[in-house]
């Protein structure tokens, strides 16, 4: 009886709930890439309702309307190359000695809300100190405001690879990191790196399959794994429900990750003709993260910003991204929508939509991309990346159609996560 009283209770209570009706004058159809004129999208509590042609106005009072019949409306954006801990700074390496993870906890809480604002609901976190999974947590338990995290905890890398927390340390302060600071050398290692990860609460790994840019070390390109220890890494990972991603800029790195089974190479920076081809017979997909590539080409050129180990990587990496998007692009390999926010600004991730146009992506995939593609990547196609029928109410909107002025997804108007509004 008490429970017949408890479901009669709740079954009033979603009948007594508020439901959203969003005027779309436009509206992002990510399935077939094309704007869709006057919609309603009916929201009750954190899915979509139904999807309806032209303005349909609530039978009850209590309902409300959203008026956003001059704008064009999209589903949340989803960026699967972010880190969101933390923010590029001249005294970057010193935070490193001189940082809590209390002080890192509360600076990423500002990252947090300004990524959603700028209308991402979904990132994907590629490595941090471990502060990145209980952010995560916190979002997800309404603790704090921020968009869905999807973390890979830690990074994996090779000894004195790019993922190495100790490089450019003294001796006696570097020791010997292993698999659990995210370092492996071996098959066993490798095994042991991706179940610690899963212990400590990943939902994705990340490694480090060549040199990069950021890192104090010589060589920014060269190949850091094995073909069987990346190989370990996925089939492990894949045991554990988790997907890989691979940092790579070399073509011998991007090779070796893609036979080893990752499933997106990250950068990409010096992909080959046969790399490309490689990852289209693979499955495998890009991630350029563009907007970084021109960042830190950029302060490169300002004396004294980065290490001088660095220096010259980021002047011979970065500007290339771009160039290379595009030939990746015409030669069919799938482009997945990555900005690596962190290495600059959070909250300026859609200036990675503005770089895609210019390197000869049309508007309407650079939003696939973000959306229907990214959804796919996460396994999520049936619940995020559209707005659908059942899928969950992750949608912004901008006030002019990004298909006519691209630049206009720099500037989000409206943000709704789960159905909750935050910025309107």
């Amino acid at each position: 009886m008490k429970k017949l009283l408890f479901l009669g209770l709740m079954f009033c209570m979603s009948l007594n709930a508020q439901d959203y009706y969003i005027h779309a004058g436009k509206l992002f159809d990510a399935e077939n890439g094309k704007m869709l004129n006057n919609m309603t999208i009916i929201v009750s509590g954190d899915k979509i309702k139904q999807l309806k042609k032209g303005f349909i106005n609530p039978k009850r009072n209590m309902d409300q309307i959203i008026d956003l019949k001059n704008s064009a409306v999209m589903p949340g954006f989803i960026d699967l190359h972010v880190h969101i801990e933390s923010e590029y700074d001249s005294k970057k390496y010193l935070s490193g000695f001189t940082a809590e993870e209390s002080e890192i906890a509360f600076s990423s809480l500002k990252f947090a809300k300004r990524t959603l604002m700028a209308g991402f609901t979904t990132v994907r976190d590629l490595g941090g100190s471990g502060v990145n999974i209980s952010l995560r947590n916190a979002i997800n338990k309404g603790e704090v405001i921020g968009p869905r995290i999807f973390t890979a905890g830690k990074s994996i890398g090779t000894t004195g690879g790019h993922a190495d927390p100790t490089n450019g340390w003294k001796k006696s302060l570097a020791g010997d990191p292993g698999p659990q600071q995210g370092v492996i050398n071996g098959v066993d290692d490798a095994r042991k790196a991706v179940r610690q990860r899963y212990k400590d609460g990943a939902d994705v790994i990340k490694i480090t399959a060549t040199g990069g840019v950021m890192s104090i070390a010589k060589n920014g390109q060269n190949p850091q794994f094995t073909v069987d220890e990346i190989r370990a890494i996925c089939e492990t990972a894949k045991d554990y429900d988790m997907i890989v991603a691979a940092h790579a800029h070399g073509d011998e790195g991007i090779q070796r990750a893609v036979k080893g089974g990752v499933k997106t190479i990250e950068h990409g920076t010096l992909l080959s003709k046969e790399s490309m081809l490689l990852m289209i017979e693979h499955g495998t997909y890009y991630v350029p993260t563009i907007t970084a590539g021109k960042e830190v080409a950029a302060n490169a050129k300002i004396p004294g910003y980065y290490d001088e180990l660095v220096v010259p990587k980021a002047l011979a990496i970065g500007p290339k991204i771009q160039n290379t998007t595009a030939k990746a692009y015409k030669e069919g390999v799938n482009i997945a929508f990555g900005s690596d926010a962190g290495v600059f600004p959070h909250g300026k991730n859609a200036k990675e939509f503005i770089y895609m146009s210019e390197a000869g992506i049309p508007v309407a995939e650079c939003l696939q991309s973000a959306t229907i593609v990214n959804s796919k990547i996460l396994s999520l196609e049936n619940k995020l990346g559209q707005i659908k029928e059942g899928f969950f109410a992750d949608i912004v909107a901008t006030e002019l159609d990004p298909m006519e002025e691209v630049k206009t997804l720099e500037n989000i108007i409206f943000v709704m996560k789960d159905g909750v509004i935050y910025k309107n």
